[in-house]
């Protein structure tokens, strides 16, 4: 025992009384675990069991461990995103510490492509990416988590609809005017694809719900909450601009490169998995997603994605 055992004993009696324990209990139950170790603590069995290819070709486990890396990389995305969101009146030092996290979270995602586009062989990706048909990145819904929670809805919004669409809006007439619906329809008729079809049916409720819940609380309206001078410094509007070229420039072309070099490797039909218009789905000038228009001066906005 040392000086500061009695400390700790009251600290834990506090701690269980205001819970309704019995300190002893919770003692005894020390006797009996075990000690952590990092496989346990880590879940490293589980985690590395979680590869299950469809094919022979082993390039295909390079595919499914680069997208399960990204999926984790996304979820610390959206960890550090709801502490900021969930803030009631985030402080400029929290805020900025927060958006440094996200912004090199996403750094690590775009210089990773070259996993994709060196690390597999053509002529392994074109023969077992039939097997994925009709599954496709598209169904990310992490990815969708974090446009939601980034910017304003009406960001997200096609262009082309933009005018017929406000705060009033209902949820669901947005969600079918959201930039990525176009992807997964059938232009001509308006039809939704099988990919689209099986997405909603999986998120759609979930997706709802977050844009509810982020219509007021996203990245961009926590921003606007900080004291105006700290609104205007450089550093944090320059931070606030590499998060949001990063992820609407430059990560969407390092995917949209990746993707040509497989699919217009001429060993193939040239169509997305999913059957989407993938090219000019994926490209930014296309796209024309901004997640804090205010902070790009006019030209830019009109040339957004242009020059990739």
């Amino acid at each position: 025992m040392t000086s500061d055992t009695p400390n700790l004993i009251e600290a834990l009696e506090k701690k269980f009384d205001a819970i309704n324990q019995k300190t002893d209990t919770h003692l005894e139950g020390l006797l009996w675990s075990k000690p952590i170790t990092y496989w346990d603590y880590i879940q490293t069995d589980a985690l590395l069991n979680l590869q299950t290819q469809r094919t022979v070709l082993p390039d295909e486990m390079v595919f499914i461990m680069y997208h399960q890396v990204n999926e984790l990389l996304f979820k610390m995305i959206l960890w550090e995103i709801d502490q900021v969101c969930q803030s009631e009146q985030p402080e400029t030092k929290f805020f900025a510490e927060r958006l440094m996290r996200i912004s090199r979270y996403f750094d690590m995602l775009t210089t990773s492509f070259d996993i994709m586009g060196d690390g597999m062989e053509v002529e392994q990706y074109m023969k077992f990416r039939n097997t994925l048909t009709p599954a496709s990145g598209f169904q990310s819904a992490q990815y969708r988590l974090i446009e939601f929670a980034s910017t304003d809805l009406i960001n997200l919004i096609d262009y082309r609809f933009r005018a017929t669409i406000d705060r009033n809006t209902p949820y669901t007439h947005a969600f079918e005017h959201l930039y990525w619906q176009a992807a997964g329809k059938d232009y001509k008729t308006g039809e939704k694809s099988f990919l689209l079809l099986e997405f909603e049916r999986k998120y759609k409720a979930e997706f709802l719900r977050y844009m509810e819940e982020h219509n007021t609380t996203n990245l961009w309206q926590k921003f606007k909450q900080l004291p105006d001078a700290d609104q205007k410094n450089t550093e944090l509007i320059a931070a606030m601009r590499h998060y949001d070229k990063t992820v609407n420039i430059t990560w969407v072309m390092g995917h949209l490169n990746a993707a040509k070099k497989y699919i217009e490797s001429g060993q193939g039909s040239g169509e997305a998995t999913g059957g989407s218009d993938w090219k000019k789905y994926m490209h930014p000038k296309y796209q024309r997603r901004i997640f804090f228009p205010e902070l790009w001066s006019e030209d830019e906005l009109k040339n957004w994605g242009e020059n990739c």
